[in-house]
């Protein structure tokens, strides 16, 4: 694969084997984060869990202290009520069967978070097959199915992102911004791995966090201790 001059260049600052601790990690991605946009920082985590046994899945929902950099989109499903209050609290669409009609027949994804009052799940039921392979599908542990919509659209709106296991054991969320620093993406960095290790399954057995590492957009991915989390 082809890779830019700046890419080699961000290379250059690391050493191949090591680990680095978690503020000198995010202290490098920062520098070797050289495009000329604002690249996004992700942090990428393998757990010693199997995620194909229901009582090993690791799932959540945590608000990142300093946000993600970027303003989500807010779709609420909800009546009455529940819909007024969502409006209120600023969400960016409002509405029950017309969205889910939009959606399946537009083909409509111009939202980043999906909520939903309990009631509204049996008619939103039918989007799981497009929702849920977006990881946009409302969950009850993820706080999207919830009566409290105003809450739930306060939070996403103030940077809480959901974290849950892909197919190979590992959990990709953004942090924030290279712009943000090194000592916010620090305060993000810890609350998100924070929670994910309180989320540590009881079935898990052996070492937990195999690995982590974090990246800005265009970057290379710089290896952390992952002794020194937790």
């Amino acid at each position: 694969m082809f890779k830019g001059k700046k890419y080699k260049d961000s290379v250059k600052l690391l050493e191949k084997s090591k680990l680095y601790d978690p503020e000198e990690a995010l202290e490098l991605v920062c520098q070797t984060s050289k495009a000329k946009f604002d690249e996004t920082i992700e942090i990428h985590v393998r757990l010693g869990v199997d995620s194909r046994h229901a009582d090993q899945q690791v799932r959540g929902a945590i608000v990142l202290p300093n946000g993600t950099g970027k303003t989500a989109r807010v779709l609420v499903f909800a009546k009455g009520d529940r819909a007024e209050q969502a409006k209120a609290a600023g969400a960016d669409y409002v509405g029950d069967v017309d969205l889910v009609e939009k959606i399946t027949k537009e083909n409509w994804f111009e939202f980043d978070v999906v909520i939903a009052t309990p009631d509204m799940m049996g008619t939103i039921g039918r989007l799981g097959r497009v929702l849920g392979p977006k990881g946009l599908m409302p969950n009850p542990k993820a706080g999207t199915v919830t009566m409290d919509v105003a809450k739930a659209v306060n939070e996403a709106k103030a940077g809480k992102i959901e974290y849950r296991l892909d197919k190979t054991n590992i959990i990709h969320c953004p942090i924030g911004k290279a712009s943000f620093g090194k000592e916010k993406l620090a305060e993000n960095f810890n609350t998100l791995v924070g929670a994910i290790i309180k989320a540590k399954p009881a079935a898990a057995k052996g070492q937990y966090i195999k690995s982590c590492v974090v990246a800005s957009t265009m970057g290379p991915g710089i290896k952390v201790n992952q002794a020194k989390l937790g």
